[in-house]
Parts: structure tokens; C-alpha cells; sequence
């Protein structure tokens, strides 16, 4: 018959005599509580009509295009129910052409864009409304007006510089360097081109191809030189700032998803872009 120990053969130690075979009780380990798994925030879809008033500028969600389209309605208005003396004197003291850019050129470069050629029922009018807004709640205001001011400013001098060039070499009249040039086409343009950069391709090519068939027909009338090649050359100059628009969209949507995960936590209402 075997031996009866009383040490316990895990861990060697003494067991109470007359009890054979008993052993500590093994160590518990605590694991660590896990956080809370926050609850999915409810997927909430937005009525029609509050999708389509997301296409329409707002003071909150886009004040650059909701504050320059105030300004237009005043300045058209104006245009058309004015004294016809002063609307063409104002017109022409804001045109930008080779002899106000060479006296005043800050002036009339801004002065100029604050006026819609063909007033607010013009294509130029319609498309600025939804391109702009667009735009803007993609990348915010402050970098729009910077896309539309540098295409306007980019366009009006590439086509103005060669017309002085050319009356200067005796191409064109002096009465060129005072033809009137107003408008917000140039900008529009631009803004145009950044904004197709930020869609998919589908939509992106479908707005291009737009553009491009409105410009061919443009060069088929050739009413005005300066506009046929300006607009191009505006559209290009957004083209250009697709790494930079594509950035900004970036930057833009990952503060917005910051602020959005915050406020379900707080279980606060995101309202949907002003």
C-alpha cells in the first residue's frame, strides 16, 4: 500500500494531517471592465423637401453664397428699374477693361463681379445659385470666394493684357481699351471647374460635358472674342485647384464628422448643414 503524503505535490506545501489529497484554491484573475459599447446612432432620412432645400444657399450653412446672391438681387434690380443714366454709368465705371485696370484695377476687379450681364433670369444667375452652394458646403465660404475670385481675376487679365498688347501694335482700335466687360461668368466658371473635381466621375463628366458643348456653341456664334476664349481659360483655372479643393473637401468632412460623433454623445441634434 503507498504512502499517505500531506504535502501537496502542486506547490510542496503542508497539508492539514488526516485529510489526504487537499489542495489550495486556485487564484482568480479580475479582468478589466469593458467601456460601454455606445449605442449606433439612428439612421434618420431626410424628408424630400429638406434635401432640396439643401441645394438652396442658408445664412448658416453657406453665408458667402447667401450673402453675395443678396447682393446680386440688389445690384439686377437695380439695373433694370434704375435711372438708365446712372445704371450705365455704374456699369461702365465697374467693367474691366484695359483702361480701368491699368487706373483702378482692385476697384473695378471687384466692382465688376457685382453685377449679373443679363440680370437674374440669365443662365449665368441660375447656375451660380446651385454651383456655388454646392461649392461652399463642400470646401466652406471663405476657400469658394477664393476659387471664384481667383478664376475671375485669372480670365479677366489673360484676355485683357493681349488686347492691350494688340492696340498697342496697332490691331485694334483704341476704342478697345473701353469696351465694357462686367459680370460674374469668369467666377462662375472657375467655381464650375473646382466643383467638378469633388464629384464622382459619372456627375463629374456629365457637368463637364455640359460646359464644354455650351462653350463650343459659344465659339460658333463668336459674339464676343474675349468671352469665348475667357471662359475656357476660367474653367481651367478651377480644373487646376482639384488637389487643392480635393483637400479641403477632406479637411472639411473629417471636422464635421468630429463635431457629429460629439454631438451623439451628447445626444444632442445635428441639424443637416444650416
Amino acid at each position: 500500500m503507498d504512502q499517505l503524503t500531506t504535502r501537496d505535490p502542486a506547490t510542496g506545501k503542508e497539508l492539514l494531517g488526516g485529510i489526504p489529497a487537499q489542495r489550495s484554491a486556485p487564484t482568480r484573475v479580475a479582468m478589466p471592465a469593458l467601456p460601454p459599447r455606445p449605442l449606433p446612432a439612428p439612421c434618420l432620412r431626410l424628408p424630400l423637401w429638406r434635401r432640396a432645400l439643401h441645394l438652396l444657399p442658408t445664412p448658416t450653412g453657406t453665408p458667402f453664397t447667401f450673402c453675395y446672391i443678396l447682393v446680386l438681387i440688389v445690384t439686377s434690380l437695380y439695373a433694370e428699374h434704375g435711372d438708365p443714366a446712372t445704371v450705365s454709368s455704374l456699369l461702365h465705371g465697374s467693367s474691366t477693361d484695359v483702361a480701368h485696370l491699368a487706373d483702378t484695377p482692385l476697384l473695378v476687379l471687384g466692382a465688376s463681379a457685382l453685377w449679373v450681364a443679363g440680370g437674374l433670369a440669365s443662365p449665368y444667375a441660375v447656375a451660380f445659385l446651385f454651383v456655388l452652394t454646392a461649392l461652399e458646403r463642400r470646401i466652406g465660404g471663405w476657400r469658394t470666394a477664393g476659387v471664384f475670385l481667383a478664376g475671375h481675376v485669372a480670365a479677366t487679365l489673360a484676355t485683357e493684357v493681349p488686347v492691350a498688347v494688340w492696340v498697342v501694335t496697332g490691331h485694334l482700335p483704341a476704342s478697345s481699351l473701353h469696351r465694357l466687360d462686367y459680370g460674374i461668368s469668369f467666377g462662375l466658371m472657375a467655381s464650375i471647374g473646382a466643383l467638378a473635381g469633388l464629384l464622382r466621375p459619372v456627375p463629374r463628366g456629365t457637368l463637364l460635358g455640359f460646359v464644354f458643348l455650351m462653350l463650343v456653341q459659344d465659339a460658333v456664334a463668336f459674339e464676343d472674342p474675349l468671352t469665348v476664349w475667357g471662359h475656357p481659360l476660367a474653367l481651367l483655372s478651377g480644373i487646376a485647384c482639384w488637389p487643392l479643393v480635393r483637400r479641403w473637401a477632406r479637411e472639411r468632412g473629417s471636422v464635421v464628422q468630429e463635431r457629429a460623433s460629439v454631438v451623439r454623445q451628447r445626444g444632442e441634434y445635428l441639424p443637416q448643414g444650416g
